[in-house]
């Protein structure tokens, strides 16, 4: 008597496969798409590093910080634009990065992250990102204010890993 050979899956096999890939894929989705807002949203930091460099200079020079971008030397703030940055504003030194364009519309678009100034003991101007805890070096008073218009509003798992509190 010949016997036969069993070939390829049961319909429980392949019902298992389908169910563990699905799994995977409800994880996976939802970290992927943060990963995305967060790679749109370092955008912002790059967007500001000249604004930076411009506030740094006119702080060495004047000893005080720049009112506005033209103080600055910068263009106006929706002049400085991204693929995800919409505007970047100086206002009283601190520098407000304002998403929009191709942001992310739900958790990304229309936000902003803040960068304040202050200056060290030797003068050196240093930076505090966002919600990030203000840098021991600040000398005295020195730090520029972060009025109510350029705070930080994006969420914190968006918000790269420097300027997280």
């Amino acid at each position: 008597m010949l016997t036969k050979i069993q070939k390829g899956f049961t319909l429980i096999e392949l019902m298992i496969v389908v169910a563990i890939i699905g799994i995977l894929a409800a994880i996976a989705i939802p970290a992927y798409q943060d990963y995305i807002i967060r790679s749109q949203a370092s955008e912002g930091l790059a967007m500001a590093s000249a604004a930076k460099a411009s506030v740094a200079e006119f702080y060495a020079q004047r000893g005080a910080w720049p009112a506005n971008n033209a103080q600055a030397g910068l263009a106006t703030d929706t002049d400085i634009d991204g693929k995800y940055v919409s505007a970047v504003n100086v206002n009283g030194g601190t520098i407000t990065v304002t998403y929009g364009n191709e942001a992310n519309v739900t958790n990304l678009a229309t936000k902003t992250i803040a960068l304040q100034p202050g200056a060290s003991v030797g003068g050196d101007v240093i930076w505090r990102c966002g919600q990030a805890a203000s840098p021991a070096q600040w000398a005295g008073n020195t730090a520029a204010a972060l009025g109510s218009d350029t705070a930080t509003n994006l969420a914190n798992k968006y918000i790269p890993s420097n300027c997280r509190p």
